[in-house]
């Protein structure tokens, strides 16, 4: 080979070896902390300052019980009401008398009972006439002005079906025992004159009734608690009742309830349909139901707020533990730690601190609404959805607080902290 060729060659090879792209020369691999590294440097920077972890930690921990409590309180309420409209029914409507347009007051007409039961749709319709200036004592030597707030009223045989109610002891009226002085005691009646069960004999009206039977509590219908019921002929017959109902208990079919809502007014007083008061029971349990919720709602508020505090405690907490941890920061960042690897350790320590938290706060108002639904006699109802979410947030809050001091450790210069 000739001088020339060879130092074409040369020239040739010095110009190739120059057009070799920089993309061909490969890149060392970036850094990685794997997730059990990062497990493991959470769990020792907690357990190195345990007492300090379980401090920072309970205020997460009260926080969240606070809300998981509130909602499961609640829940568990609300399942109870929604169970009683469940099993008492919403098709029972309410019909008294009201007002004309000058204010006077218009009783229902006698026939009005009658004429409730022949309305399309009407399963069962009952009535009460309370009997003014009658009242009821345990015997006839009891003042007169101690009433014990308890009325006497005159009921219909189908009461007991219109509102749902049951019997606690003995027997409702039938026809036969309504003609004669026989009483059914309603629950705060009989426990206000001491009786207990049917077969006493109780001073009403100036003569001795026979209690043949004691209704239990009626939540559509809580008026007749307080009531001591005969029947409509021994009313007439001893006391002068006239006949007409003060208060008729409609139940009717679900789906017709509300055509036969705006059927009563007109049929019970044609003549004034606007002074008759139709109203539905099971409507004020539901608005109930809606007050509670929305008092949860102010409760969770509280809760959400101790829950801040108890974030604000960690950042507190994570700020501290970077400030005393800087040699162990500039050390690891020596070894070749990057800022990354830094602000991921605390970031997760942090979250894990604020996990420890959510477990024993999620736990803790678990048991707190097992006591009060078994102290209330409900069944426990907590969203499962709503455990979960309670650590899922207090996680979230852990992370949030553990930002800024994560950060800040990150930016820690390795010869600041080594020589500090």
């Amino acid at each position: 080979m000739s001088v020339g060729e060879a130092t074409a060659t040369g020239a040739g090879t010095s110009a190739g070896t120059q057009d070799v792209p920089q993309a061909a020369v490969s890149k060392p691999p970036r850094s990685k902390l794997r997730f059990g590294d990062l497990l493991a440097l959470g769990f020792h920077g907690l357990r190195a300052r345990p007492m300090r972890a379980v401090l920072s930690s309970l205020g997460i921990a009260i926080g969240i019980a606070a809300m998981i409590s509130v909602i499961g309180i609640s829940t568990s309420s609300q399942a109870l009401i929604k169970d009683k409209l469940a099993s008492l029914g919403t098709n029972l409507l309410t019909v008294a008398g009201g007002t004309d347009l000058m204010g006077t007051e218009v009783p229902l007409p006698e026939n009005a009972l009658a004429s409730i039961r022949r309305i399309p749709g009407v399963q069962f319709a009952g009535s009460t006439a309370t009997l003014e200036d009658i009242f009821v004592y345990r015997n006839a030597e009891i003042e007169k002005s101690r009433t014990g707030g308890l009325t006497v009223a005159a009921a219909d045989p189908e009461l007991l079906a219109a509102t749902g109610s049951t019997m606690l002891s003995g027997l409702w009226l039938n026809e036969a025992t309504a003609q004669f002085p026989t009483v059914v005691l309603g629950r705060t009646a009989a426990e206000r004159l001491g009786i207990q069960e049917a077969g006493a004999l109780v001073w009403l009206g100036n003569q001795q009734f026979s209690v043949v039977g004691i209704l239990d509590r009626s939540p559509l219908a809580p008026e007749l608690d307080s009531m001591a019921l005969i029947g409509v002929p021994i009313a007439k017959e001893l006391f002068g009742h006239t006949g007409n109902p003060t208060m008729i208990y409609e139940r009717s079919d679900e789906s017709l309830v509300a055509e036969v809502r705006q059927l009563l007014p007109g049929t019970v007083s044609p003549e004034s349909p606007n002074a008759v008061k139709v109203s539905r029971p099971s409507d004020v349990l539901a608005a109930k139901n809606t007050v509670d919720q929305a008092f949860t709602g102010l409760l969770v508020g509280v809760g959400s707020i101790a829950l801040l505090v108890g974030g604000i405690g960690v950042a507190n907490t994570m700020v501290i533990s970077v400030l005393e941890r800087r040699r162990e920061i500039g050390l690891r960042r020596s070894l070749g730690a990057t800022q990354r690897h830094i602000r991921e350790q605390f970031l997760f320590e942090a979250m894990l601190l604020s996990a420890y938290g959510g477990v024993a706060g999620t736990a803790l108002g678990w048991i707190i609404t097992a006591i009060a639904a078994r102290a209330n006699g409900w069944s426990l109802a907590i969203p499962p959805l709503v455990l979960v979410a309670g650590v899922l947030v207090t996680i979230a809050v852990g992370a949030i607080a553990g930002v800024l001091p994560a950060m800040r450790a990150a930016r820690t210069s390795p010869t600041a902290a080594l020589s500090g």
